[in-house]
């Protein structure tokens, strides 16, 4: 008899066709071990394909149901499930869609799962308070250059190519604008953050994403806004600023080194 741990591997492999050694396991009780098996093989990949479904609603509604259902029979066994719930599955699926030769003449459709993805994990993520305006005003004078912002941990960014928040928006149920939109409208950048336990997306303009990208990935305030005038030399810093503290974008600050 195999220990547990031996056990549980052979019926994970088993389950994605990798070797049938869980088969002698199996108590034959008037269904063959392998027909057993197969019953939970397609339990199990219904269900998270289901799951899948339920984290990129948009992407199922472009491709089509069946479309979507070959795509995750392809997904599940290279990312299976590893945690003891499903929250973390799907993380890589985005990727997988960009090198899934069927949806090669959908260029847009990683970006938009990557949307879909940063919705997911906003939605489950824990906010914290939204930045201390005291805290902001305290920082002298001389030593301001230096202040980096934290970015709200119930935030993402994204940013595509295409006009990926366009293509959510005019995707969603009871959708009532106009539903044409063309690929060569230019790419969108967006911010994705929870507020109130709802999430919302805003667009952002390309130096307004810079801004923040750059600040999400440690530069000082300084930094940021000369990497954001750079991008637009005729942003409006003063204004986005005040958009993002009253939008709850960052959530606390430190003194570079």
């Amino acid at each position: 008899m195999p220990a547990l741990r031996e056990l549980q591997e052979a019926v994970f492999d088993a389950l994605f066709r990798r070797n049938e050694r869980a088969t002698a396991e199996v108590r034959d009780q008037g269904l063959a071990p392998a027909r057993r098996l197969q019953i939970y093989r397609n339990n199990m990949m219904v269900s998270l394909a289901d799951a899948l479904a339920a984290v990129y609603p948009v992407v199922q509604r472009l491709v089509g149901e069946d479309f979507f259902r070959h795509s995750a029979r392809r997904y599940i066994p290279l990312h299976p499930s590893r945690a003891g719930h499903l929250q973390p599955f799907g993380a890589a699926y985005a990727e997988f869609l960009a090198g899934f030769e069927p949806a090669a003449g959908l260029p847009y459709l990683p970006d938009v799962a990557r949307l879909e993805w940063a919705w997911h994990e906003v939605f489950h993520a824990a906010a914290a308070p939204p930045l201390d305006l005291a805290r902001l005003a305290a920082v002298p004078e001389d030593a301001r250059d230096g202040v980096q912002l934290h970015l709200q941990p119930a935030a993402r960014l994204v940013a595509s190519d295409y006009p990926v928040l366009s293509i959510w928006q005019t995707n969603q149920d009871g959708h009532a604008g106009d539903s044409t939109l063309s690929l060569d409208s230019g790419g969108e950048q967006v911010l994705v953050i929870q507020r109130d336990l709802e999430v919302e997306l805003h667009a952002l303009g390309r130096a307004e994403h810079e801004l923040l990208d750059r600040l999400a990935r440690g530069a000082t305030l300084a930094e940021a806004a000369e990497a954001a005038f750079a991008r637009e030399p005729e942003f409006d810093f003063a204004a986005q600023f005040a958009r993002h503290l009253a939008l709850g974008s960052f959530a606390g600050l430190a003194l570079a080194a």
